[in-house]
């Protein structure tokens, strides 16, 4: 109840962008976990040709997230959104309707930049329209994202039993309601009148050192939260023999969520700086792997993905609170798309040693992939807590500020 009372009080905008995350998330997690069995099985392409076509949504999605940003900043968070939402809609569609590989490409180029495009918009949207109750927003956010990646995949498996085509084109119809009721509802939100050129705002942002560093240091963050994906569904497997015990990892983390995600950002809010509560949140992060590296069966492994989820739950909205304050209000959206880019690469790197790691631990070493995970995250805690002590962060946001921020926003 008191999740429904906060989530009414914030504005309209903030609601429906809730709302659009989960759609976001179920659309996505019903097609892409089973786009590569689609491929391979169903339309027979090589190994080689599957990794040529997810790439390139790889590449298209984390090469352009400068561009969503800065289109934010300079066009409005509004018209991006809608525009990103629409390109997935056609993107999806495509995946469900051609069988060719220049069908294929363009699919996965549409749906890439899609999710460039609205990802650091959204993000911008919500920082600007949530005010002194930023960190809120983001953490009823996650709440929204993790709850729509459990329902995706779900509903994924039913789906399939009809054929691909049917989960396509339902992930792309969800997209395309998505894209009507922001184009109806979504308000115009504040658009910053550019004060550079587009090249001296990326210059003016790559020039921040400290937000640099940062976005460096959320390499564990990004690289760990994959491994929801990765490595411990797979620890549930092997600790099971059965494929379905994947889902019980989620299950545990969006109960987790919906339980605990909003009380642990308002009472930590009130208790120390952000920086602080960013390294332990990264520290349980990296805690998290140590029961699967030491313990065999599937309990270590649960308790391992409910503390990762925990230290997402302490980090992850304070984050997201910090990024705009690395910089001037007119470059909200481009702070964002940056930090995805940096950090997206980072996490590329990071996600290849854990792949290292799995196929070197079936060598006799299973505890190597969880103790470099364990690594990352504590490497990750060590960096934000150096530049927390360096003062290289910004200061927690003033309630008087971030509510003027939130009344300019709805002028």
């Amino acid at each position: 109840m008191k999740t429904w009372h906060e989530i009414r009080g914030f504005p309209l905008a903030v609601r429906l962008l809730l709302v659009n995350q989960l759609g976001v998330n179920t659309g996505f997690y019903l097609l892409i976990p089973y786009l590569a069995t689609h491929l391979t099985e169903n339309l027979g392409l090589s190994a080689a040709v599957v990794g040529v076509v997810l790439g390139v949504r790889n590449l298209s999605q984390q090469g352009l997230f400068i561009i969503g940003g800065s289109a934010s900043d300079r066009l409005g968070a509004r018209g991006v959104i809608i525009a990103g939402c629409a390109l997935r809609t056609l993107g999806f569609a495509l995946f469900a309707l051609g069988d060719g590989l220049a069908v294929l490409l363009a699919a996965s180029v549409l749906s890439g930049v899609a999710g460039a495009l609205f990802n650091p918009a959204v993000r911008a949207y919500l920082a600007q329209e949530a005010g002194e109750r930023r960190a809120e927003a983001f953490a009823l956010f996650n709440v929204f994202a993790t709850t729509g990646a459990l329902i995706g995949p779900l509903l994924g498996s039913v789906l399939l039993l009809v054929d691909f085509r049917t989960s396509a084109l339902t992930a792309a119809g969800i997209f395309a309601v998505l894209t009507v009721a922001q184009a109806l509802v979504l308000p115009a939100g504040r658009r910053a009148e550019p004060s550079s050129g587009l090249l001296g705002d990326w210059r003016e942002v790559l020039g921040n050192r400290a937000f640099l560093a940062f976005a460096l240091a959320m390499v564990g963050m990004f690289t760990l939260e994959n491994q929801l994906y990765l490595l411990l569904p797979d620890g549930a497997r092997d600790a099971t023999g059965w494929d379905g015990a994947a889902g019980i990892v989620f299950l545990v983390g969006t109960v987790a969520n919906l339980a605990l995600q909003l009380r642990i950002t308002r009472t930590l809010k009130a208790r120390g700086s952000r920086g602080r509560w960013i390294a332990v949140g990264l520290t349980v992060m990296g805690l998290a792997f140590l029961p699967p590296a030491v313990l065999p069966g599937l309990v270590p492994v649960l308790a391992g993905a409910l503390l990762l989820y925990i230290g997402v739950m302490v980090a992850q909205p304070f984050v997201m609170e910090l990024i705009p304050g690395f910089g001037r209000p007119g470059l909200t959206g481009t702070y964002f798309g940056i930090f995805y880019v940096v950090s997206g690469i980072a996490a590329a790197v990071g996600n290849a040693a854990v792949g290292w790691a799995m196929d070197t631990g079936e060598q006799g070493a299973a505890w190597l992939p969880w103790a470099c995970c364990a690594l990352f995250g504590l490497a990750s805690a060590l960096g934000v807590a150096w530049l927390h002590r360096r003062g290289a962060l910004p200061a927690n946001p003033a309630p008087e500020a971030a509510t003027a921020v939130g009344e300019r926003s709805r002028a």
